[in-house]
């Protein structure tokens, strides 16, 4: 009876926008500004675009109305929310350790996550001043060679994340996805006009969109799965968490479609961005992660009125990278805050000062710690990325397939989904049971095997 009782409820959206916003906030950050355009860059460029749009429908949108399902069914977080529904389909309440790994997979990733979003706080101001007598390559060195220096802006990054998610749904996270999405729309509106007009467009159009299959190979496929997955925040509980404080009156179909829509809209609006501004100044796409810091900051150097638009592009970064780090600690704090261990407020001070304490090991990879490696050739950044990214959340999404697939009652579904068209909705379990599942499996086998 204990696990059957009805948990502390701890808000609702208000506004049917309200979770389109904050859903679609949640997906869209760093993953899809910073990450997408290198991925892309270093992976054949229209190929990966290609198959990762591939991820999206096969894979992302069906475990996105799935862990959405799973959530606004029980109206708790993640852990709760997948004993619950486990528990009212007749099956064991184990289930409950994928919300526990969603949670985990939350906290490693905002860690590294605070560092490189902190980095962009510190590159608003280094934009804004650069004046182009030191190299990017130069100026990003000094950047990252200073562990105090990168401590200091993830200790900012970070506590802006806690005090928005500590303020609650309604006042904390509702009223800023209102004002941080807009404000991101508007600067990337502004970013890829800009560079139509100053870029070389023609030659971003044809890298971005005329696939190159020669430089894919099986870690193209995983890189593709996991940007899929981190960019719609799949696996990490954000999803479920969201989708528990969505009315009942709204359709989780649509607007899962809509999220994913915008989310994917957002990655490749990144690249028209970007990349035209790379080709336009003779730089190279395929830098890395490097692509955002020393690409940009050199081009933004050379160009007219670079001084103005090189920190509306790191504002651009850092509000989109603000908008998911709160989506990823919110699991956590829901759960806490709701099984009354410890006030809103205080739980998240406390994952937050958790994922701070972590991310003193992604900061120190730029620098005094670079040659410690925690798997194989990667430092503890790059191995926290990996374990998160191309693991944790692939896996936690393909038991969130399985159970909705397998073990959750077609009854609490249809419940939930509502009126469907039929072949849709069958189109939509045949994915759920069969495509999304073996297509993580078939990944992680070429990856690892």
């Amino acid at each position: 009876m204990e696990i059957q009782k009805q948990l502390k409820s701890h808000g609702a959206w208000v506004g049917k926008w309200t979770f389109i916003l904050a859903a679609t906030g949640s997906a869209v950050g760093l993953g899809n500004i910073w990450g997408f355009p290198y991925k892309a860059g270093t992976n054949g460029g229209g190929a990966f675009v290609l198959i990762y749009l591939g991820c999206i429908l096969a894979i992302g949108l069906p475990i996105m109305v799935s862990e959405i399902v799973i959530g606004r069914r029980a109206g708790n977080s993640p852990v709760n929310a997948m004993r619950r529904v486990a528990v009212d389909s007749n099956t064991t309440p184990l289930w409950r350790f994928v919300g526990w790994s969603g949670i985990f997979a939350g906290v490693l990733i905002l860690s590294f996550y605070s560092v490189i979003a902190g980095i962009c706080l510190n590159y608003i101001f280094i934009s804004a001043t650069s004046s182009g007598a030191l190299s990017a390559t130069d100026q990003f060195s000094n950047v990252i060679s200073s562990p105090l220096n990168l401590l200091f802006w993830h200790t900012v990054f970070m506590t802006l994340t806690a005090l928005i998610v500590s303020a609650g749904i309604k006042d904390g996270i509702g009223r800023m996805v209102k004002i941080l999405m807009p404000l991101l729309g508007m600067l990337m509106i502004f970013m890829v006009i800009y560079a139509m007009i100053n870029g070389d467009f023609n030659k971003a159009m044809t890298f971005l969109f005329a696939p190159d299959f020669s430089n894919v190979t099986s870690d193209t496929l995983l890189q593709a799965m996991g940007q899929a997955f981190f960019s719609l925040g799949l696996g990490m509980g954000s999803i479920m968490a969201y989708g528990a404080y969505m009315p009942k009156d709204q359709s989780i179909v649509s607007n899962s479609f809509t999220v994913a829509s915008l989310d994917t809209l957002v990655a490749i609006v990144a690249g028209i961005a970007i990349f035209p501004i790379i080709f336009a100044f003779s730089l190279e796409p395929n830098s890395g992660p490097g692509l955002v810091f020393v690409s940009m900051l050199s081009a933004f150097n050379q160009m007219q009125y670079g001084q103005f638009v090189g920190p509306l592009f790191f504002i651009l970064l850092s509000v989109a990278a603000l908008s998911s780090s709160i989506s990823l600690l919110e699991p956590g704090v829901a759960y806490l805050s709701e099984e009354g261990i410890l006030p809103r407020k205080r739980s998240a001070e406390i994952i937050a000062f958790v994922a701070w304490v972590l991310g003193i090991g992604s900061a120190l990879s730029f620098n005094i710690w670079s040659d410690f490696h925690l798997i194989s050739d990667r430092n503890f950044l790059d191995s926290m990325e990996f374990i998160t990214n191309q693991v944790l959340l692939p896996l936690g999404g393909m038991f969130i397939a399985i159970f909705v697939g397998w073990f959750m009652k077609k009854s609490l579904i249809t419940d939930e989904i509502g009126a469907m068209n039929p072949v849709l909705y069958m189109l939509w379990r045949f994915f759920v049971k069969f495509i999304a599942p073996l297509s993580v499996a078939y990944i992680f086998y070429r990856q690892f095997f």
